[in-house]
């Protein structure tokens, strides 16, 4: 009878901290939805990655809301490709496109997009040069986390070109920014030989978050025959094994990676990110529990600390393309993403 009653008071225990992750995601989310950062007919990048976590939680949760939300967003957009100009960031918001179309089995939501790469054009992996992923001429660290969307599209549509153009275009970039002894990515080659004033090298954290969380979005959708999926599993483990060692004492990571006094102060998109695609490695036992889970820990708990009384997450750098010092109250549409992302697998993880 006893240990009946411990089970079912640890029962209890893990649901109640469930509905409370559930709580805590919709009143950031929802404060978000009342104090937009952009248009209202935006669907760039800063509010694509909030709707990948929009997505994310849905999909952790069941909670109808999110998918609706979703499918509305989908809808207003007519499921058009993203509104920049050039780099893969046109695929953020298709990220959401396609993980609707996979559930719903609906393949006019990714019509647009496969119009769109397999027209020739500068920024389409059928253009003159097949490298289509550039900004300002440049690899760039964040592009990788639109990488996902293409292996999704082979899913939905059976071609496997999208997956072989996605395996190009990462490892591509990888080879130009990935510092193979520190583990980490430069955001682009301008930050390859800079140093700050105390002569340490510049590995902008949210830079970091953008590849680590691309990287478990691939695996979540790349099947596990996929020749190249091994890559993969050990590139995670390489970067969480050294972000992992610049995690602060307070549970954050700070804006530079490569020097935490310059600047010092927490930033909540890196290590929402982080505690993202760790938390994934962990769900899905990639990443091993024992050593992982206390990081996970500590981060999630300065996330939970980041949200204000009526959901605003504090700490997030605005955007830019490397470390800079921000003030405690900033923050954005994509910070909301991160934290998002972040809270569908902790509800996972403590379920």
């Amino acid at each position: 009878m006893k240990k009946m009653m411990m089970a079912g008071m640890i029962v209890g225990a893990v649901m109640a901290h469930a509905e409370d992750t559930i709580a805590l995601m919709q009143r950031v989310n929802n404060y978000q939805i009342a104090h937009p950062k952009m248009k209202t007919d935006d669907r760039n990048w800063e509010r694509g990655t909030w709707y990948t976590g929009v997505m994310a939680a849905y999909k952790a949760t069941g909670e109808q809301v999110f998918l609706d939300q979703c499918l509305k967003w989908g809808e207003q957009h007519q499921w058009a490709v993203g509104t920049e100009k050039q780099g893969a960031n046109r695929l953020f918001c298709v990220e959401t496109w396609a993980e609707l179309s996979l559930l719903k089995k609906d393949p006019a939501m990714i019509a647009p997009v496969l119009k769109h790469l397999n027209t020739p054009s500068f920024n389409s992996p059928v253009g003159p040069t097949g490298i289509w992923y550039l900004e300002g001429l440049r690899r760039y660290a964040d592009s990788l986390y639109g990488a996902c969307t293409l292996v999704m599209l082979s899913n939905a549509t059976g071609d496997q070109k999208y997956t072989g153009y996605m395996h190009a275009f990462f490892w591509d970039v990888l080879n130009e920014l990935y510092d193979r002894n520190d583990h980490l990515f430069y955001r682009d080659n301008r930050f390859i030989e800079q140093r700050t004033k105390n002569n340490k090298k510049i590995f902008w954290s949210r830079g970091n978050g953008w590849v680590m969380g691309g990287i478990v979005r691939i695996l979540e959708y790349l099947p596990q025959d996929d020749p190249q999926r091994e890559r993969y599993v050990e590139l995670l483990r390489q970067m969480s094994a050294a972000i992992a060692k610049h995690q602060r004492a307070d549970g954050f990571w700070s804006p530079n990676l490569g020097d935490a006094d310059e600047p010092n102060s927490p930033e909540t998109s890196g290590t929402a990110f982080f505690c993202y695609a760790m938390a994934w490695g962990i769900n899905h036992g990639v990443l091993d529990r024992k050593t992982y889970l206390p990081v996970v820990d500590k981060a999630w708990a300065a996330l939970v600390k980041s949200v204000t009384p009526e959901g605003r997450i504090l700490w997030g750098q605005l955007v830019g393309d490397r470390p800079v010092a921000l003030d405690k109250d900033d923050t954005h549409e994509y910070v909301t993403g991160t934290f998002l992302l972040a809270a569908s697998e902790i509800y996972t993880l403590r379920k």
